[in-house]
């Protein structure tokens, strides 16, 4: 499937315009951004978490993200049990990775595969758009297509941090018009093993 994506994505990108006329000069985003996917519907026996996780397309232009976006990463286009990830170039979407080791996510369950797409794409936008005042504090946006429920997780670097958390938090949901709680929770929790169902923040 991510040989698949980055065919679709490469593709995409380098078709040339319908009529035929050279193409404008692209619009520079302020940073590199990355996709990712993971299927984790038909895991190896014993394979560590995060081992089916792919890196696909890193962009930095306006025009890229439009052609991935269309004609690729639309979480209603995945599997049940597949992941989306958006996050700036340089950081892996793993617990691991030295920018998220100290982090945490807000979170939110979808049950609308369109109302999904929608949330997604305003996400996005906003990211890259660079809306969000504490854009530094953001590792990125994880979309997680389930059976039953769906969920949109916003990735951050210092869940310690409550005022900045709580401030991200509320800007995310004004963003995606979201009127129900959302929860923030602890890498380190989740790492633990440790119960925090009602999460350590929410907005």
């Amino acid at each position: 499937m991510a040989a698949e994506l980055e065919t679709s994505a490469v593709g995409a990108i380098q078709e040339p315009s319908a009529d035929g006329t050279e193409a404008k000069a692209p619009h520079k985003l302020e940073r590199k951004w990355t996709f990712w996917f993971d299927n984790q519907s038909k895991p190896k026996q014993g394979a560590a978490w995060g081992s089916s996780l792919r890196n696909v397309y890193t962009f930095d232009t306006v025009e890229e993200f439009w052609s991935l976006y269309d004609q690729v990463f639309k979480p209603s286009n995945l599997p049940a049990n597949a992941d989306f990830h958006l996050f700036k170039t340089g950081i892996e979407p793993k617990w691991e990775d030295p920018e998220c080791a100290n982090g945490g996510k807000w979170s939110f369950t979808v049950s609308r595969k369109p109302q999904l797409d929608t949330m997604w794409l305003e996400t996005l936008m906003a990211l890259i758009g660079e809306q969000f005042e504490e854009g530094e504090e953001i590792c990125g946006v994880v979309a997680s297509v389930r059976q039953r429920q769906d969920k949109l997780a916003l990735w951050t670097k210092t869940a310690s941090n409550e005022a900045v958390q709580t401030s991200i938090g509320r800007k995310w949901k004004e963003i995606i018009d979201y009127n129900d709680k959302i929860v923030y929770s602890f890498h380190d929790d989740a790492r633990r093993e440790k119960s925090n169902r009602g999460g350590r923040y929410n907005v």
